[in-house]
């Protein structure tokens, strides 16, 4: 299709009510482990669920997710008994996708969290937290200013306790399920403000205690886990590195071979939204999972950090973005540049990674940037055909499930709160479906 063809495609495409899920309760988004770790922009996995319905035909298939974030499609691959594969650049990613895929056996795991809370906090023992000995706070020590700038004293000493308890656990699958409960819980237990994906601080919030926190959402997910385990086929139960392979690295470099994957289901970052990298500012802290967290914003795509010179962009429908931008904003312009320049590298690694019949489907939406409007999807659509793939459908659909920020400020292009923002970002989505023939 030519650009013109493209861009008359998505303005003819009606709203698929079918594919706006608005019957689900967050109930039925947040099953099984999908409920683990707050997580922005994710897709539900009844979108996932019904791909898959859709363009898989065998019981032993392979499904990828480039941008695996939290792993609604690696998870929804694994229940089916599908081998799953994905990357992210996100450590804290990494971490929350490979935990929440994982089906642990419901009463040993009860056992171990039960043993867990107990070392923190034991009626028995006089009411009293951290009863049974002297345990000392494991605090990141290069980190420790900006620790001291989110959390209270208290709030830090009881968290670097519970966290020392968290690295002495012998089981690492036990440990990551522990791990991301304590990375959920964080934002709570702080003073970034609640309301905010930005990181701001508010100097009025009552920060949750940590263990009133870390116990509410351990026996949330010890639930999550067992219906999860219950739903798992057991050769997967049973050999879960069989079936599971994920990696932390680039979207543009998937950790399988040529022609071996017969669904990718994905949505990828959003173009200057917001920085990913800031919203796990408190995880990648305490965890410890960047020495330099401006180094480590670099390498995400979609970041204000990253520009290029002397790689074409191949998409005249993006080319045409980036010159409206120009006069508005030189340095804008080019962050968008940037994107659509990673996100064909992307689209040619997805074609490299498919089997011949095998579809890709990119779930993104279209908003508008110091009024200019940023054609993300059918940019995609475009760029699509250049990797070498046949454009084979298009879903438009609502999105009232997507946790996402909806309002721009027109003048700054930045996420506002409802009132005063006068701009829509992403009231509905596209899916776009790429056939490798």
């Amino acid at each position: 299709m030519s650009p013109n063809e493209i861009l008359e495609w998505f303005d003819q495409t009606p709203i698929d009510k079918m594919w706006s899920f608005d019957g689900c309760k967050p109930s039925d988004t947040g099953k099984w482990t999908h409920g683990y770790h707050r997580y922005p922009a994710k897709f539900i996995p009844q979108l996932v669920e019904r791909l898959m319905d859709t363009y898989i035909t065998n019981g032993s298939a392979s499904v990828n997710d480039p941008f695996m974030g939290c792993g609604t499609t690696v998870v929804s691959a694994i229940s089916r008994g599908f081998h799953a594969s994905g990357t992210d650049i996100n450590k804290v990613a990494h971490l929350v996708a490979g935990t929440k895929a994982i089906a642990i056996r419901p009463d040993y795991l009860e056992e171990k969290v039960k043993q867990f809370l107990s070392k923190i906090w034991h009626p028995e023992d006089g009411h009293t937290f951290f009863p049974c000995n002297q345990v000392e706070p494991y605090i990141p020590e290069k980190h420790l200013e900006r620790i001291d700038y989110w959390f209270t004293e208290a709030a830090r000493n009881e968290l670097g306790k519970i966290l020392t308890l968290i690295r002495s656990e012998t089981d690492l699958d036990v440990q990551s399920f522990l791990l991301v409960s304590f990375s959920h819980i964080l934002k709570t237990c702080s003073i970034w403000s609640q309301a905010s994906t930005k990181p701001t601080r508010d100097l009025k919030k009552r920060p949750t205690l940590p263990y009133d926190a870390i116990k509410r959402h351990l026996l949330k997910m010890l639930k999550g886990n067992a219906a999860f385990y219950g739903v798992v086929p057991l050769q997967v139960k049973d050999n879960p590195d069989n079936y599971l392979n994920i990696q932390i690295g680039s979207a543009k470099a998937q950790p399988v071979p040529n022609s071996s994957v017969d669904l990718i289901v994905s949505s990828s970052p959003y173009v200057t939204s917001y920085e990913y990298a800031d919203l796990h500012q408190l995880s990648t802290l305490w965890l410890d999972l960047a020495d330099d967290l401006k180094a480590y914003k670099k390498e995400f795509i979609g970041t204000s950090y990253k520009r290029y010179e002397g790689k074409p962009l191949l998409s005249q429908i993006a080319s045409n973005i980036v010159d409206k931008m120009v006069p508005k904003s030189r340095s804008k312009a080019k962050e968008i540049e940037a994107f659509f320049i990673d996100m064909q590298e992307v689209f040619n690694e997805s074609f490299r990674i498919l089997k011949p019949g095998g579809r890709c489907c990119y779930v993104i939406g279209n908003t508008k940037l110091k009024g200019v409007d940023i054609l993300n999807a059918e940019a995609f659509a475009e760029s699509l055909q250049y990797s070498g793939f046949k454009l084979d459908r298009l879903i438009k659909r609502e999105i009232p499930l997507k946790i996402l920020p909806q309002k721009r400020d027109e003048k700054t292009g930045r996420f506002a709160s409802k009132d005063k923002a006068d701009s829509e970002a992403y009231p509905t989505e596209y899916i776009v479906i790429g056939l490798k023939e």
